[in-house]
């Protein structure tokens, strides 16, 4: 796993784009991605083991009010990142929940974030507590973790979401 130092390195070279505050979010053993936006689902989705059978699920936006507050029932919802990632092709992550979101009784539930992905990524936010949840744009709510592998992937990741959220490199 990296650490700090190795981050603000890598920082440098676009690892992640577009963060709001580098000094914040680059932690000991991670760096923080924001909240951009927040859907919630509308229909249901589909898998299968052959991605020509995937159905992803129609979602609303859900809008922030004036304050940028929105306060989010008790039940998923997906989640947007302000900040684009970069996984060199000798490079892995995973992420991790802030420690407050748990303590609120909200998580949010992630993928592996593969050698050679780029993209501003999507994951799920759910919120468990029976009274819901309150947040703000922009808070930070996750920790993405970056692993070294022991060598170079060949080739890196080429799935559906390779690029995706990008269409503008604005926060």
């Amino acid at each position: 796993m990296l650490s700090h130092n190795e981050l603000i390195s890598l920082v440098d070279k676009k690892l992640v784009e577009l963060m709001i505050d580098p000094d914040i979010q680059v932690q000991p053993n991670g760096i923080e991605l924001t909240l951009q936006s927040i859907e919630v689902h509308e229909t249901s989705g589909s898998v299968a083991f052959d991605n020509s059978e995937r159905k992803l699920p129609a979602t609303r936006n859900i809008d922030f009010g004036p304050d940028g507050w929105v306060h989010l029932p008790e039940g998923s919802y997906k989640i947007i990142f302000n900040e684009i990632v970069n996984i060199p092709k000798n490079f892995a992550a995973i992420a991790k929940p802030r420690s407050s979101l748990l303590r609120c009784g909200v998580t949010v539930e992630t993928a592996v974030w593969d050698a050679g992905y780029s993209g501003r990524s999507e994951s799920l936010l759910v919120v468990y507590n029976k009274k819901g949840f309150n947040v703000k744009k922009n808070a930070r709510l996750l920790q993405l973790l970056f692993f070294r592998l022991g060598q170079e992937v060949e080739k890196g990741y080429s799935g559906a979401y390779q690029n995706e959220n990008v269409e503008n490199r604005k926060r």
